[in-house]
């Protein structure tokens, strides 16, 4: 008979390696699941929902929202509101943390997520998906607080993804190695069908907005460049692959072998040399994943994870993939991106205000 893992099986087994593990843990894992399966229903049967197009709204980044965000963003929050294991809560479509109902009891984790990546593509039916990443409370007292946030990468106690395309795949870590389950909707439970995730050695892709290229570094400019010439398998050029939504780029790489590259450029005259993506709802989830999946996520400068955060809505350059690729990524701007680099420090190395300087 065939050994039929559920996500909930998996992660309790797991569980049993570590005697200190309560099973909150565990049962945040799974409700972040059931969130997943219900966006899941709404992303796939979109043209003939009400949830079509753009929100009247905006996010804190000047976003048109649409109105699937909305409707991911808050089926994110009901699904982990009320279960006692969550202190605090942050969203990219959100100004602040999002606090927890007092009456429904304060827990000891920090849940952080981007409700719907690369919502912008869903009118034209590409992937689109989900990020979190969970944090142990740090701070005194019974309510969350922007210190139990506003933490490294490195103090991650889980982080995952959900990719929303041919079908619907959940994969995530506790540092225990990389698992992919795939949402079986005969029997709507998430199934293991990619335990042990690792980035092939060898690179076949690599993932960048070309239209972008005029404002990129002269460091950033030479490593696509090598990147378009002497790796890859045999010595071949990478090829070019780019969605815009990062879940999938990523997951593309990570199953293929590849590097994403979203530098950061010195467009507007250096004055935001950080680039676009967001650090505390996408770079430490994918610096993590990747990192346990054999990879390596940096900014250009360092690990993604050992970035101190100074905001909520803070965002980072990033090269995730194939760590050989990101340590020549590093390698080419220490040599050539000298001035984008005393621009970024600045912002970078910033003290958040809960933090002694």
């Amino acid at each position: 008979m065939t050994n039929i893992m559920t996500i909930e099986r998996f992660i309790l087994q797991q569980q049993q390696g570590f005697p200190d593990a309560t099973g909150t843990l565990t049962q945040m894992l799974y409700d972040i699941a059931l969130a997943a399966k219900i966006i899941a229903r709404e992303t796939g049967r979109y043209g003939l929902s009400g949830m079509i197009g753009a929100s009247n709204s905006e996010n804190v980044h000047g976003e048109r929202q649409q109105k699937l965000d909305l409707f991911a963003d808050e089926i994110m929050f009901k699904m982990n509101d009320h279960t006692g294991r969550l202190c605090a809560m942050a969203s990219e479509e959100h100004d602040d943390i999002i606090p927890i109902p007092l009456h429904f009891g304060q827990g000891k984790y920090v849940l952080l997520y981007d409700p719907l990546d690369g919502s912008s593509n869903i009118d034209v039916n590409v992937s689109v998906g989900t990020i979190f990443s969970i944090h142990r409370k740090i701070s005194d007292g019974v309510v969350g607080t922007m210190e139990d946030v506003l933490q490294r990468g490195r103090s991650l106690v889980a982080a995952g993804y959900v990719i929303y395309g041919s079908s619907t795949m959940l994969v995530y870590t506790t540092g225990q190695g990389v698992h992919g389950f795939t949402l079986d909707n005969s029997l709507g439970e998430f199934l293991l069908s990619h335990p042990n995730m690792t980035i092939p050695a060898k690179a076949i892709y690599y993932s960048a907005n070309h239209g972008n290229e005029k404002y990129w570094t002269p460091g950033v400019r030479r490593y696509v460049k090598e990147l378009q010439g002497i790796h890859g398998e045999g010595g071949q050029p990478l090829s070019h692959r780019y969605i815009g939504s990062l879940v999938a780029d990523v997951h593309r790489n990570l199953m293929r072998g590849g590097v994403f590259v979203y530098p950061g450029d010195m467009m507007n005259g250096g004055r935001k040399p950080y680039g676009k993506l967001r650090l505390m709802y996408e770079g430490q989830a994918i610096a993590f994943i990747a990192e346990q999946a054999g990879g390596l996520a940096s900014d250009g400068l360092g690990n993604i994870l050992d970035v101190q955060p100074h905001e909520l809505h803070q965002k980072i350059p990033c090269f995730i993939g194939n760590r050989d690729l990101v340590q020549l990524a590093e390698r080419y701007i220490t040599e050539y991106d000298q001035e984008w680099v005393q621009a970024y420090l600045p912002y970078r190395n910033r003290v958040a205000e809960h933090i002694s300087a």
